[in-house]
């Protein structure tokens, strides 16, 4: 397997030093070029799990293997995009996007290959802009050409549409699309949007919360794109609802067994 999780566990203290697990028995492979989204209600540690792919992150036990090796710390075989596009408001957008290359390649190679993937983002028009004279999408827009921009095997992506409106996220679902097609990157993409999940992926993965776990992989058969199967993706839909709803009444249901013994 290209990307390979083995028994990964991830614990915190909290303040009386007592070890909370966060993620617990993670276990998955995930095939070259595949898009696979991590879907979970909030708390369940998909972004934490990203985080350890990225290298950002330690896990407290157990494995990540990336061609057969362990993932230590952060490298330019993984990209990564946050919820929030981060970029230096002081650069130009062109600047923004080069920033990262300047170390691996000379000034005009830099301005090559930024200048490339702000077309592949459809903002070669804009390499002049400042990040605050963009809107919410097209920063995010600037910062998915600045993770290709050093061509990594592996796109992370961190809830990267969550605070967009739902139009301007409809319009970056089919960029992104259509981007995965070109590059045929391996992409591990965090979401709490079922929609967007089934839109997007090859596999979705459910987690459950209280500790973080795999509940299901639930392979997405459908043709690309996939707004002419309404009906399928509403089925996948209830499939992951019926695993989220047992995984919100569980979590209901502790919380009121502890205010009882409370």
């Amino acid at each position: 397997m290209f990307i390979s999780i083995k028994q990964l566990n991830k614990q915190y203290l909290d303040k009386s030093n007592t070890p909370i697990d966060v993620l617990k028995d993670i276990n998955l492979d995930i095939k070259k070029g595949e898009f696979v989204s991590i879907l979970g209600p909030s708390g369940c540690g998909k972004s934490t799990l990203l985080s350890i792919v990225a290298g950002l992150t330690s896990s407290t036990t157990g494995e990540i293997l990336v061609n057969g090796n362990p993932i230590k710390k952060p490298g330019k075989d993984r990209g990564m995009v946050f919820q929030q596009a981060a970029l230096f408001p002081w650069l130009h957008v062109l600047d923004n996007v080069m920033f990262p290359l300047k170390k691996e390649m000379s000034k005009a190679e830099a301005k090559k290959q930024a200048i490339k993937y702000l077309h592949m983002v459809q903002l070669g028009n804009y390499q002049e802009h400042y990040p605050h004279e963009l809107s919410g999408g097209m920063q995010q827009r600037v910062a998915i050409a600045r993770a290709l921009s050093m061509d990594p095997e592996i796109l992370l992506m961190d809830e990267p549409f969550g605070a967009l409106d739902e139009q301007t996220r409809s319009r970056l679902h089919h960029q992104l699309e259509t981007i995965w097609m070109e590059t045929k990157k391996t992409v591990l993409f965090v979401t709490h949007s079922i929609s967007e999940s089934i839109k997007l992926s090859d596999r979705i993965v459910v987690m459950g919360t209280r500790p973080g776990t795999i509940l299901t992989d639930i392979k997405v058969d459908l043709p690309r794109p996939r707004d002419a199967y309404k009906a399928e993706m509403i089925k996948i839909e209830e499939e992951i609802m019926s695993y989220l709803k047992r995984e919100i009444d569980k979590v209901v249901s502790e919380e009121l067994s502890y205010e009882s013994n409370d």
